[in-house]
């Protein structure tokens, strides 16, 4: 499955994106606020991130890189973890730096928000670090509603807990 705007695709990724998928998280401000991110991240990070990724579409979730339509430069990834019983998604994402400030970020938020809406899920969700202000914009732009600070949410690497913020987005909402 592809998902395009004409600017963005969402693809699932392949072997071929390791490199820019690793050269992409040597950048520190994406583990920074994905505490889930290898550190450090290693060319084995990368293949790792592609075999889980194509291994996430057999358990029902739906794991993308997000590339230019024109140059097919890796621009970043997306990803939707899915609970089936309820029908909720629940979405993550990073931008490589150089294609930040460009409307990646939202552009593949409204893809993938929009293509579970249309396929009857009743909520999309994500959660950012109260900090992280951002890609907090970035949901808002998208329609996503701030519902909660949800306390001592995210175990971090070093054994760290933070907070973070819910976002929602209900079908008709979607911006």
């Amino acid at each position: 499955m592809e998902l395009t705007d004409g600017r963005v695709v969402l693809r699932r990724p392949t072997e071929h994106d390791a490199p820019s998928v690793h050269a992409a998280c040597q950048d520190p401000e994406i583990p920074r606020w994905i505490p889930v991110i290898p550190q450090p991240y290693t060319e084995e990070s990368a293949r790792d991130f592609v075999t889980w990724s194509d291994d996430s579409w057999d358990r029902g979730s739906y794991s993308f890189v997000i590339v230019d339509s024109g140059s097919g430069d890796l621009l970043g990834a997306i990803g939707m973890g899915v609970n089936e019983a309820s029908k909720i998604g629940h979405i993550g994402y990073w931008v490589a730096a150089p294609a930040r400030r460009r409307g990646v970020a939202s552009g593949a938020l409204r893809l993938l928000a929009g293509w579970a809406l249309e396929n009857d899920f009743g909520r999309v969700e994500l959660v950012t670090d109260p900090d992280n202000v951002a890609s907090q914009g970035v949901a808002e732009k998208v329609g996503f509603r701030r519902e909660a600070l949800l306390r001592s949410h995210i175990l971090h690497r070093d054994g760290r807990r933070r907070d973070s913020v819910m976002f929602s987005l209900l079908p008709g909402e979607l911006a």
